[in-house]
């Protein structure tokens, strides 16, 4: 009974290991440089510094700046500060051209399809 736990557990252990070394981290830069762009238009339209936001948000102001600048991608729970704060739905925020683009045309393939825009619609 004892040699059956321990067989489960290892098998389920390398079940584990084997799918998390297959998961793939996704980051799209082109989407967090046009949500940077977008955030800082709404910012500026409603008024607010870069430093005023962070005050009234309660992040840091070199948190705002690294998100305007796209050098950070923010969590959820970032952007729903952010929105509140300013006081615009999450709609406006992400009402901005989403860059779509092949993994192919990423590396530099000549053979790849050009990159295409559409509208982020939520």
């Amino acid at each position: 009974m004892c040699y059956n736990i321990i067989l489960i557990s290892v098998k389920l252990s390398t079940m584990k290991s084997k799918l998390q070394s297959e998961r793939k981290q996704v980051f799209d830069q082109k989407g967090i440089e046009a949500f940077a762009l977008q955030l800082k238009k709404v910012r500026i339209r409603e008024g607010y510094t870069q430093s005023q936001l962070a005050f009234e948000s309660g992040l840091s102001l070199s948190q705002i700046a690294r998100i305007e600048t796209a050098r950070i991608n923010p969590t959820l729970s970032t952007v729903f500060t952010l929105a509140r704060t300013l006081d615009v739905s999450l709609i406006e925020l992400f009402d901005f051209m989403l860059p779509l683009s092949t993994p192919d045309k990423e590396n530099n393939d000549p053979g790849a399809k050009s990159t295409t825009g559409m509208v982020f619609d939520l």
